[in-house]
């Protein structure tokens, strides 16, 4: 990605979905690449919330382990992602 990104030949950068380029930022790296004339074209612009719901689960066990210890983590990730769903749906 840094090779593509530090390339001045490359005029555009293609990807499936957004969240598979990246997880946060995506607004910043895509107004950066305009701004020197390039693009980034999304083939599926809808959001992918089963994959984007299990990767975000899978960053929450990783913090819960290095907090907690490996033995509660997942308790502790899954009563996490279990309260950010409930938010979602009120």
């Amino acid at each position: 990605m840094l090779k593509l990104l530090s390339n001045p030949q490359v005029s555009a950068i293609v990807v499936e979905h957004r969240e598979r380029l990246m997880r946060f930022g995506f607004e910043y790296v895509e107004a950066a690449l305009v701004a020197h004339g390039r693009r980034l074209i999304v083939m599926e612009p809808g959001e992918m919330t089963d994959d984007i719901v299990r990767d975000l689960h899978e960053v929450i066990v990783s913090m819960c382990a290095r907090l907690y210890g490996e033995r509660s983590a997942r308790k502790r990730a899954q009563k996490a992602l279990d309260a950010m769903q409930e938010a979602v749906h009120e």
